[in-house]
Parts: structure tokens; C-alpha cells; sequence
């Protein structure tokens, strides 16, 4: 009764309005209750920037517009929103009493959910060990393990068509990610389906088999992570999160809750994002032979790619804010406490800073104006890892396989503020050691 009481209140009722006001064809409400917009979510952000740069509907605003986007994640006029604050006041009590105690992405302490002064000590803390050093240094880590899971399925030599997002695309970020929380191999598995089970913890209005899949995954991350901080404690090593412990700034250290949450937005939205990104540039790239050939021919525009590939198939769909007082935004006025929906995929797309925004371009001049990684002060942290793996990722697969290609339509993950591909089945045409062609 507890889960079932929690899940009301989080999710069930606004699942019921949702689907009320979508059949009404109120925008937002169609992102989250329309299974076909789930699907192909594209045409409707285009809809909605026709609407104009903020479009209010029966849940605050939305906007799909790069400026008025841009503005509202760069505003101290507005702040972070968090699972907490999504519930009606009359039954934040019931909120509050079915808790269970694990920490969430969108609750503080989460980086993703708090602000000034807080955010500021915390942000200080965690930039002093996820330096741009330490990231470029990790490079070297990034190629050994792509090449060795690429040595694995050249080995393999199946007949049959693999899932590349399950043999590479997801296990180059969890061993990326395990060398960061300082995970042993034999614990890697494990992390990797903390992560797929806490993934649509950022999604609203969730049935409720998904919910009580969430929240058994948060709590059993939560256990977890606090006996492998409890080890590393003891007997610390040269991983980021050991550094995270011993670090401190004018002798302030992260608290055992602030760790954790670190810890946890690492795999949600360090792990599941970058899988999203490999996966969505493998298909992107299939798909598009001739932008694959200008890699080929000239391999300085990987960097380009990889931004395009985020621009165009943004891994983090939307983010929200809200108005700490009345702000004129867009030619309209946002009320204090009014809520704003930014989608960053849209904002992507917007035509008036993308030529021919819908066009995959390796060379795109300005792929790198796009708002995948957020903005301002809540900016990812993890950006430059991100495009690391990214290029070092997608550039090792085509150059190590050639012969790639697709053998299947794949499926996507079934997330909505998370986008990217659940299986994309395809074949190497590479040689296996026997000298059997190795359709892989």
C-alpha cells in the first residue's frame, strides 16, 4: 500500500490528467501521454516553436526556441525542479511519508537540484577532481577497452546479427564509469542494470510495474553504493571517487549524502546518456553513408560528428525550471513559482541557429551551439567525458569495421527525458580467426 500510495502521488494522477489534456491537444500533456509523440517526438517541437517562443499550456510553458532556452538556463531568475516539488501541496504529506530513503536524481543533494550557495560548494567540490586533466587522461582507458570489446566480437565470429548497443555501446561507458566509482569487474554488471533500472526515475507519469522497477533499482544502488563508499573509505584507491572523498575545498569536505547522490547521478546521467550518444551515432552514421565517408576521408571532423550527433539525437530530451519571481520571457510573463519546460531537443533543431536543422552534418560549423549538455551553472559536468567516449568510441568501431551495417530496424528505450536506442541488431563482414566471414 505504501508503494502503491507513492506512486499516486507521483505518478498516477498526473498519468490521468495527462491523458485527459492530451486528447484535448494541449502540447505538453501530448509529449508525456501521447504514445505516438513518444515515439517520433520531432514533428511536435516544431509545432510548438510555430506556437512562438513560449507556449502555455495546462502545465506552465514550454519552449522550443535556442534563445529562449538559452535564457532560461543561464537565468538566476529561475531554479531547479526536483520529484518534491511536482506534488500538489494538499498531499505533500503523503509524499514525504513514503519515502524510501534512497536517493534520487532529481532530489537534492543531487548537483541536478540544488542551487546558490549550496550548488556552488558542491559544483567547487566535484570540478576539483572531474578535472579536464583528469578527463584527458582518461583517453588512453577509453581506446584500451573499445578496442578490446571490439577484439571480443571480431573473436566471436557469429553468423547471426548482434546487438551492438548491448556488446559495445553500453559496456564502454559502464567500464568508463566502474574505473570512475572505483567498481571492481566483478561488479560491473551489476552497476550496469542499477543504471537501466533507474534511467526513467527522470520521466513523470511512469505506470506503475515501471515505478516499483525504478525504485527497487534506487534502493538497491543506494545499499550498494554505501557499503562500496564504506570499502573505499578503508582502503581508498586512485579512482575518481576516492579522490572525491580525501578532496576538499577551504577545508570543506562533501557530506555521505552528497557523495552518494554524486555517485548516483554519475550512472543515471553519466552512464545512460553516453550509451544513448554511441547508440544514436552508430545508427545516425549507418544511416547516412555519405557523412560516414567525409569521416573517412577526413578524420578531423570526428569531433564535429559527435557534436552533431547530440545536436540532432539530443540523449537528454528536456529539463525544467522555475521562476523564483515574475520574468518577462519570450514576450510573455512567466508568474513566480511558474513552471517552464525546456526542450533542449528542440532547441536543437530550432532553424533560426541551424541551417537546414533537420539535416545530419558531420561538418555543421556550428553543431556545437547545441544545448545537450544543458547550460549555465548547471552545465554537465560530464560533457567532455561524454564527447570523449563519444569520438573515441564511434570512431574506433567504423575504423576497426568497415564493413558495418545494419541488420535490423532495432528498437528505442521506451524513456522519455532520456532518448536513444534499446537494440540496434547489425553485421561486421568482418573475418573471424578460422577465416569464416564473421557476420557479426
Amino acid at each position: 500500500m505504501r508503494s502503491l500510495a507513492r506512486w499516486v502521488v507521483l505518478h498516477g494522477l498526473g498519468r490521468a490528467v495527462t491523458r485527459r489534456w492530451a486528447k484535448g491537444g494541449d502540447p505538453q500533456a501530448r509529449l508525456i501521454a501521447d504514445p505516438d509523440v513518444r515515439a517520433d517526438p520531432f514533428p511536435i517541437y516544431d509545432e510548438i516553436r510555430e506556437q512562438g517562443p513560449l507556449v502555455p499550456t495546462r502545465i506552465g510553458y514550454v519552449t522550443a526556441s535556442h534563445a529562449v532556452a538559452s535564457a532560461v538556463l543561464r537565468s538566476d531568475d529561475f531554479r531547479t525542479t526536483s520529484v518534491s516539488t511536482s506534488v500538489l501541496p494538499p498531499l505533500q504529506w503523503i509524499e514525504r511519508r513514503t519515502r524510501t530513503g534512497a536517493l534520487h536524481p532529481l532530489e537534492p543533494p543531487s548537483l541536478l537540484s540544488v542551487e546558490p550557495p549550496t550548488h556552488t560548494r558542491y559544483r567547487t567540490l566535484v570540478s576539483s577532481v572531474f578535472t579536464a586533466r583528469a578527463v584527458a587522461a582518461m583517453r588512453v582507458d577509453v581506446q584500451a577497452v573499445a578496442d578490446r570489446l571490439l577484439d571480443e566480437i571480431v573473436a566471436a565470429g557469429h553468423d547471426a546479427p548482434v546487438d551492438i548497443v548491448t556488446r559495445y555501446c553500453a559496456r564502454l561507458p559502464v567500464a568508463v564509469i566502474g574505473d570512475i566509482l572505483g567498481v571492481a569487474e566483478a561488479d560491473r554488471d551489476r552497476v550496469l542494470r542499477f543504471g537501466e533500472h533507474a534511467a526513467p526515475s527522470l520521466d513523470f507519469a511512469l505506470p506503475y510495474r515501471q515505478f516499483r522497477t525504478v525504485e527497487r533499482g534506487l534502493v538497491g544502488f543506494d545499499r550498494w553504493l554505501g557499503d562500496h563508499l564504506a570499502a573505499l573509505r578503508r582502503n581508498p584507491g586512485q579512482d575518481l571517487m576516492s579522490e572525491l572523498i580525501r578532496a576538499q575545498v577551504d577545508g570543506e569536505h562533501l557530506a555521505d549524502d552528497e557523495l552518494r547522490a554524486t555517485a548516483g547521478l554519475v550512472l543515471v546521467a553519466g552512464f545512460e546518456t553516453t550509451v544513448n550518444l554511441l547508440g544514436s551515432g552508430v545508427r545516425l552514421l549507418l544511416d547516412h553513408p555519405d557523412q560516414l565517408a567525409i569521416l573517412r576521408d577526413e578524420p578531423e571532423h570526428w569531433t564535429t560528428a559527435v557534436d552533431e550527433v547530440l545536436r540532432l539525437e539530443s540523449p537528454v530530451q528536456l529539463t525544467a525550471r522555475i521562476a523564483n519571481t515574475d520574468v518577462e520571457l519570450g514576450g510573455r510573463t512567466v508568474a513566480r513559482d511558474g513552471f517552464v519546460s525546456v526542450l533542449l531537443a528542440g532547441a536543437n533543431r530550432d532553424p533560426g541557429v541551424f541551417a537546414d536543422p533537420n539535416r545530419f552534418d558531420v561538418r555543421r560549423p556550428n553543431a556545437n551551439r547545441h544545448l545537450a549538455f544543458s547550460g549555465g551553472r548547471h552545465f554537465c559536468l560530464g560533457a567532455a567525458l561524454a564527447r570523449l567516449e563519444g569520438e573515441v568510441g564511434l570512431r574506433t568501431l567504423f575504423e576497426r569495421l568497415p564493413g558495418l551495417v545494419a541488420a535490423g530496424a532495432g528498437t528505442r528505450r521506451s524513456t522519455r527525458v532520456l532518448r536513444g536506442w534499446a537494440s540496434l541488431p547489425v553485421r561486421t563482414g568482418t573475418t573471424a580467426p578460422d577465416g569464416r566471414t564473421a557476420a557479426v
